[in-house]
């Protein structure tokens, strides 16, 4: 174990963060899985008319890699997809990648102290064994009666069917969360009629998205930092106001409320879009041109809810039927199912899904679990930031793990976090989520069991600094 064989599935941006810093620490056995045919992760798959990303490009981009063509503040899906590939560029990454290659199954090997990953292709043996497959990955199709029945054209939000033509079409939107923000605007002038079924309205504020020129950013170098900086700490004040702070949260409140009462005079539609519940319960949406959309005579928005599909249309929970000719769901992800549909067992044949369907997804700063020696995971349970940018959570979580696996390959022994510090770790995120304003609606941050398993209650700073590597924290496995 002096110089670590260590797999890495996935090539978003947590994959190839945790592949660049195991690089850059030397260690280069390595092989990265990746069930598509280039990297990206989300943004690869996600090609939905005005995807793009609501986090300023350069505060949501690799510190070590700054990037000076960013087109926009708010970059658009095919510039990220380009950094991301210019990126797996430059630090060698593709020599390790096995494009097209998707892992079903690992299981830590008792006998021989390595992971054995099972893929299409065969089993892959590792020392150490990195999943970086998100939170964001899996679309999440709703449940609802005669959803198989409708005979149009129907596709969810991440897969867009760039094959159907919505030109002249009725079309149904199901779900009104990030994505139907962004993509609503883009197809509303060319449909015939859009009905856009929705189950809560969001707080939107204005997106503040302007050209950037690219001769500052080269000329003074210090002009992005000083970009990135200043939407770093916009977020962790946001941050903060939704954790901590009534004042700062009411005073949000009012300027959310104030921007769409500006974009939506009529007040029968306006008391539609506006929430009820806190802010910050669910994700505060970056938007100036959706709710313009939703004035527009071609619109109809359903907030009763549906009662079911039928081959021609949808039926809404008043009884009204609404004949379309597509249907397209922004229904969102299934953020709380993690690792799924991977097979992952650790020590004695503990299966990780298993142990999860007990208690709830939970991990050691959200990257290591008990029993399961040489696993990490990126973008895991409880680490997704309240506001700003999960590529600054990746980052940190690529150097512990990266520090943990050198110090495994010191001491010539697997390692694992010690479940007393797991269960410390554990109780003490649910006690400060039980207070947060994420307990206050329903919403994608917590899963079945109203457990909150996605978000971390705290700032990123915090983050941050609570992930500096501590051997003491972890065990060695014999």
């Amino acid at each position: 174990m002096r110089h670590p064989s260590v797999a890495v599935i996935g090539t978003g941006f947590g994959g190839l963060a945790a592949a660049i810093e195991l690089k850059r620490s030397g260690i280069n056995d390595l092989v990265i899985f990746e069930r598509g045919p280039d990297v990206g992760g989300v943004w690869r798959e996600n090609t939905y008319p005005g995807a793009a990303c609501d986090v300023p490009s350069p505060y949501y981009s690799f510190s070590f890699e700054p990037n000076r063509n960013w087109p926009r503040r708010f970059s658009r899906q095919p510039a990220i997809l380009d950094y991301l590939r210019d990126v797996a560029t430059k630090y060698d990454l593709h020599r390790h990648i096995r494009f097209r290659t998707e892992v079903t199954a690992a299981h830590y090997d008792d006998a021989t102290r390595t992971w054995r990953i099972r893929t299409g292709d065969g089993v892959v043996e590792v020392d150490a064994l990195v999943s970086a497959v998100g939170q964001l990955s899996r679309p999440a199709w709703p449940d609802i009666p005669g959803r198989e029945a409708f005979r149009g054209a129907a596709f969810h939000s991440a897969r867009w069917d760039h094959d159907v033509e919505l030109a002249g079409k009725r079309v149904a939107v199901i779900g009104t969360g990030a994505s139907a923000v962004q993509f609503v605007p883009e197809i509303q002038p060319e449909v015939a009629h859009l009905t856009l079924f929705q189950r809560s309205p969001a707080y939107l504020v204005p997106r503040s998205d302007t050209e950037f020129g690219h001769r500052a950013f080269r000329r003074v170098r210090a002009a992005q930092l000083i970009e990135r900086a200043v939407w770093w700490g916009f977020s962790e004040a946001v941050t903060l106001s939704f954790l901590y702070s009534e004042v700062l949260s009411r005073a949000l409140t009012a300027y959310s409320r104030r921007h769409m009462e500006r974009q939506v005079p009529d007040p029968d539609l306006f008391k539609k879009v506006w929430p009820q519940y806190p802010i910050g319960c669910k994700r505060m949406l970056f938007s100036g041109d959706y709710l313009p959309a939703l004035t527009r005579s071609n619109v109809d928005l359903v907030d009763t809810g549906i009662k079911s599909i039928h081959p021609g249309g949808v039926t809404d929970a008043a009884g009204a039927f609404h004949e379309v000719d597509v249907i397209i769901y922004g229904t969102g992800f299934t953020a709380s199912d993690f690792l799924a549909p991977l097979n992952v067992t650790g020590i004695g044949g503990r299966d990780l899904r298993e142990q999860w369907s007990r208690n709830g997804a939970h991990a050691y700063l959200g990257i290591s679990v008990p029993h399961f020696p040489n696993l990490y995971l990126m973008y895991g349970p409880n680490t997704n930031v309240g506001a700003g940018s999960i590529v600054f959570m990746l980052e940190q979580q690529a150097e512990h793990l990266t520090q943990a696996i050198r110090h495994s390959a010191r001491a010539g022994n697997p390692i694992a976090v010690r479940p007393e510090v797991a269960e410390s770790f554990d109780a003490e995120i649910q006690r400060r989520l039980a207070d947060s304003v994420w307990t206050k609606c329903t919403s994608w941050y917590r899963d079945a069991t109203g457990r909150i398993s996605t978000n971390w209650p705290g700032t990123s700073l915090e983050y941050r600094r609570r992930t500096t590597f501590r051997p003491s924290d972890y065990e060695p496995i014999a």
